[in-house]
């Protein structure tokens, strides 16, 4: 499986390490070996919410070409929504087998197309900017919508990687990444379509 975990100015850090630390797990099992990822974006640099600087090591890259598409959140989200150019890139995933954000990340998915006629979610504070984009807001932590996975608010996006290692791999491979990150809460709130 290849992982386009995509970045942008003004990102939450967070929504994307916290996914970020337990997907890339996925190579600890034999049913998901060879998992690959990059950090994707329009430039080689991006500043997240609260200046930190970070690399980004495919520019532009024809999002096509990934299995999973992975948008995070920020504030960077509430304009970014109207970039032309970052909308088409994201558009490019359309045939990716599994699309997933989580926090704001939702509202860059919905601007790109992905959430039309969909259930999904966001951060609390944003439901209603997530409204014109999708069939209904679900206010819950996770939303399984088809092949479109939304989680709710920065947090989540912890709860979110070990959802989609528990339909990758198994419950099993979630306990055991539990245990290594000592993360001793049971994800509530999930919502499956």
């Amino acid at each position: 499986m290849k992982i386009a975990l995509v970045v942008f100015n003004g990102i939450t850090f967070l929504d994307l390490i916290g996914f970020y630390d337990v997907i890339y797990r996925l190579n600890l099992f034999e049913q998901a070996k060879g998992t690959t990822w990059d950090f994707c974006g329009l430039q080689d640099e991006i500043t997240d919410e609260l200046g930190l600087v970070i690399k980004v090591n495919k520019v532009k890259p024809d999002l096509s070409e990934y299995d999973m598409l992975f948008v995070p959140g920020g504030m960077g989200t509430r304009q970014l929504r109207f970039d032309e150019e970052f909308i088409t890139w994201l558009k490019g995933a359309q045939g990716a087998q599994h699309v997933i954000s989580v926090c704001t990340g939702a509202l860059l998915l919905g601007a790109a197309g992905f959430l039309e006629g969909k259930r999904a979610t966001t951060n609390p504070s944003a439901y209603e900017l997530l409204e014109p984009y999708c069939k209904e807001v679900i206010k819950s932590r996770i939303v399984k919508d088809g092949n479109v996975i939304t989680g709710g608010g920065v947090s989540t996006s912890i709860d979110l990687a070990l959802y989609i290692v528990g339909l990758l791999v198994s419950g099993e491979a979630v306990h055991i990444i539990k245990k290594q990150i000592d993360y001793p809460y049971e994800t509530e709130g999930i919502v499956e379509v």
